[in-house]
C-alpha cells in the first residue's frame, strides 16, 4: 500500500484541499460522515474515501492500517471530538498533524454596525438562560444540536434551517419542529434569500455559530444590521492544535513533507 495522507473532510475547505492534492497525484484517504459527501470530491484512483465516523479509540489502528504519514484536519470548527482524537493518536504514533482552520470573520470600518451581535461561549450558556424566551428564533446551527432545543418549543417560536437531506429532516422533526418551521438549503445563501426568509418568518432573533465567511456569517451580519434583528453567535470550541493554518499553500507544503517521510509500518 502507498503511503497515505489522511484528510479529515466534510467541509467546503476540505474539498478544495482534496482537489489540490489530486492535482499533485498524492495518495489520500478521505474520511466523511455521510454517503452524499462522496460526490463532492474528485474521482481519482489516488483517493480512497471512507464513509464513517471513526471513534477516538479506533483512530490509532486506522492510521496504522492505512499507512498514514500526515494528517490534515479540515473538519467543521465545531467537530471537536474527531479533532481531539486525531491529535492524540497522531501524537502517539509520531505522525505530523495539521489543522486547517477556516478564517474567523474579520470586520472593517466599512462594515455595518455590530451592536446587535452577542457572543456566547457555548450552547449550554444559551439554553440555561432566557435569551430565547418569547422570541421568534431562527436557528442556523446544524441539525445535531437541534434536540437540545426541544424543551424550548413551548417557550418560544423556533425555526430552523437545515441541510437538504433525510437525516437532517428526521432529526429536526424529532426535535419538535413542524414542517412549516423548517427550510432545507445548502449554503452559500445570498443576502436577498437570507433577508426574504427572515422577513417571511418574522424572525426576531437569530442563533448561529462563528462559522466565518465560509459559513455565511458575513451575510447574516449584514441582514441583521439592515432588518435590526439581533444575533447570538456561539463561539468556536477551544481546541489546542499542535499546528494550524488557513493557507492552502502551507497545507500542500505539509503534505509534500509527509509523502517524503518514511511510513510508520516498515
Amino acid at each position: 500500500m502507498k503511503k497515505q495522507i489522511w484528510l479529515i473532510g466534510g467541509t467546503t475547505e476540505s474539498v478544495k484541499i482534496a482537489g489540490a492534492i489530486a492535482e499533485r497525484g498524492w495518495s489520500c484517504t478521505i474520511s466523511v460522515t455521510t454517503q452524499r459527501a462522496i460526490a463532492l470530491y474528485s474521482q481519482t484512483p489516488h483517493f480512497k474515501i471512507t464513509v464513517k465516523a471513526i471513534e477516538s479509540d479506533l483512530i490509532e489502528d486506522f492510521l496504522t492500517r492505512e499507512q498514514i504519514v500526515a494528517v490534515v484536519d479540515a473538519t467543521h470548527p465545531y467537530a471537536v471530538n474527531i479533532s481531539k482524537g486525531a491529535i492524540a493518536a497522531a501524537s502517539r504514533l509520531k505522525i505530523p498533524y495539521l489543522r486547517f482552520e477556516r478564517d474567523r470573520l474579520e470586520t472593517s470600518i466599512d462594515d455595518p454596525p455590530q451592536q446587535n451581535i452577542f457572543q456566547l461561549d457555548s450552547f449550554n450558556t444559551l439554553l440555561a438562560g432566557n435569551y430565547l424566551q418569547g422570541e421568534r428564533v431562527l436557528l442556523t446551527v446544524g441539525c445535531k444540536i437541534l434536540p437540545r432545543f426541544k424543551a424550548w418549543q413551548q417557550r418560544s417560536t423556533l425555526f430552523a434551517r437545515i441541510l437538504p437531506n433525510p437525516e437532517s429532516l428526521e432529526m429536526a422533526l424529532d426535535s419538535g419542529f413542524s414542517p412549516d418551521r423548517l427550510i432545507a438549503l445548502r449554503p452559500p445563501i445570498s443576502f436577498e434569500l437570507e433577508k426574504a426568509l427572515w422577513q417571511q418568518w418574522e424572525i426576531s432573533l437569530v442563533v448561529t455559530k462563528a462559522n466565518g465567511q465560509a459559513g455565511g456569517e458575513h451575510i447574516k451580519r449584514a441582514v441583521g444590521a439592515q432588518l435590526n434583528v439581533p444575533s447570538i453567535v456561539i463561539a468556536r470550541p477551544q481546541v489546542i492544535y499542535p499546528q494550524q493554518t488557513s493557507n492552502l499553500a502551507e497545507v500542500l507544503s505539509f503534505c509534500a513533507e509527509g509523502v517524503k517521510s518514511p511510513s510508520i509500518i516498515n
